[in-house]
């Protein structure tokens, strides 16, 4: 198949028309969780404008002419503003070059989407939006932790670790999210993840709470730490762990012990009923 000749290559998927912008999830990190359409916008784009956590073997499905700009943010280094990439999409849209926004897991789960495509929107640029899958789903399936299981949770509850300012988010109901989320799951989160504890704490939820960290999720060098809510800190810190990295609370991290289908693959024994194997601990 000669990916620069043929415009869609991936059977009846949409043509990557000129002077449009795809604003693309590039899923947690894993290729081989790109979804059909993010690989078709890949080997269609002229331009590829991608984020911190996207890696080359994800940028390595894009047909070989296409200019690749890197438009990352991470924390307490220098990187382009949020105007400026808006700008600069803009600005390729109008050049009638095909340009394909890549980034980390979904582009409208903290990952800045509606800002770019309301950018583009004031401008009349048209666009399209991929969804990708999540790193607080899909990381955490990697990592042997179900976000939803029917004997602990009917609820689920994504927050930020840090918002605009890059301090932690002042607007979130600590006692709301605490007394209401059975289960948490935290999107960059490590930076405050002193902070974080000690509200949640304080509004209510155990010390001993089941808590993991997750670093690098769905890549060979994927890291987990099963610690508690108020064992945290001092845990990665004698850990090492640092970010990329999504937290999960709550009573689905024990099931780590049976799900931990990676580290079956490398030896691990799983057990057969973890939770069942909890509840007759406790009660002897």
């Amino acid at each position: 198949m000669n990916r620069e000749s043929d415009p869609t290559p991936l059977f009846n998927l949409p043509r990557f028309e000129p002077g449009w912008v795809w604003l693309v999830g590039a899923g947690p990190g894993d290729p081989g969780l790109l979804t059909l359409h993010a690989l078709n916008a890949l080997q269609q784009a002229d331009v590829i404008i991608y984020d911190a956590l996207v890696g080359e073997q994800v940028l390595d499905h894009a047909k070989p002419s296409a200019i690749k700009e890197y438009a990352g943010k991470r924390g307490g280094k220098p990187s382009p503003s949020q105007r400026d990439i808006s700008l600069r999409l803009i600005e390729l849209a109008r050049e009638d070059k095909r340009v394909c926004r890549l980034k980390g897991g979904d582009p409208f789960v903290f990952g800045r989407g509606g800002e770019e495509a309301l950018a583009l929107v004031e401008a009349s640029v048209p666009f399209r939006i991929i969804p990708g899958i999540s790193a607080g789903i899909g990381g955490l399936a990697y990592a042997g932790i179900p976000v939803t299981h029917r004997d602990i949770n009917q609820a689920v509850t994504f927050l930020t670790g840090h918002d605009q300012t890059g301090l932690t988010p002042a607007a979130i109901d600590w006692n709301g999210v605490a007394k209401g989320a059975p289960v948490i799951v935290m999107y960059m989160a490590m930076k405050h993840l002193g902070s974080i504890t000690q509200n949640l704490i304080k509004a209510g939820r155990k010390p001993g709470e089941p808590m993991a960290i997750i670093c690098n999720a769905s890549l060979p060098h994927q890291s987990v730490l099963e610690t508690t809510l108020g064992e945290a800190v001092r845990d990665a810190e004698a850990q090492q762990m640092e970010p990329p990295a999504m937290v999960v609370l709550g009573e689905v991290v024990r099931l780590r012990a049976a799900l931990d289908w990676l580290g079956a693959l490398q030896g691990r024994i799983l057990e057969k009923d973890p939770l069942n194997s909890r509840s007759q601990s406790q009660a002897g």
